[in-house]
């Protein structure tokens, strides 16, 4: 099978499912876009500012590429085992401690996770009440980024626990190489 992109991380392939390579491809585009769009948006109004012609709509522009890089990027890094968890505890572990050490941290993912979803989305639905200016455009179109993120780090993190407990969570790939200096 081909793979989707060189975006796709072929580390820890044990805990992935080729159909989710896709997303995870897609999240990293994503996350690309957001930081170009946040630098320019950055730059440019640093420039219109200094110009003393400043255009109040990128301070908008600027938060919502900040928000959505934050949370899109978070679910890229569940997906790409990326993001901070106690793996120099987990890596030096084998058998029965590792699962349940693993599984733990994996289940406190996923309860995050869900909160996310939840919370994310009653703030969401709450978020029509309220305006960004000058745009006057719902905040709820910053916080529809919330249970969007929590439904993907959701997803990402039911694929590892079930390939972990199917597979194990140890990887065939050396954990880290000692580099050795004359």
């Amino acid at each position: 099978m081909r793979r989707p992109s060189r975006l796709v991380l072929e580390t820890q392939r044990h805990l992935k499912w080729r159909s989710l390579d896709h997303l995870e491809a897609v999240t990293m585009v994503l996350c690309g876009l957001c930081l170009a769009g946040f630098s320019t948006s950055v730059f440019l109004d640093v420039l219109t500012r200094t110009l003393a012609a400043p255009w109040l709509w990128l301070q908008e522009v600027t938060s919502t590429f900040f928000v959505y890089g934050i949370f899109i990027g978070a679910a890229a890094a569940t997906r790409r085992n990326d993001h901070l968890y106690l793996s120099a505890i987990t890596e030096t572990m084998s058998g029965m401690p590792r699962l349940a050490i693993e599984t733990f941290n994996r289940l406190v993912v996923l309860a995050v996770a869900l909160c996310m979803v939840w919370f994310g989305y009653i703030n969401f639905r709450q978020g029509f009440g309220s305006f960004r200016m000058p745009s006057m455009t719902p905040i709820a179109s910053l916080y529809a980024a919330i249970p969007i993120s929590g439904v993907l780090i959701a997803l990402f993190t039911v694929e590892q626990l079930v390939n972990g407990w199917r597979h194990g969570f140890e990887s065939a790939e050396p954990a880290h190489e000692e580099i050795h200096i004359l």
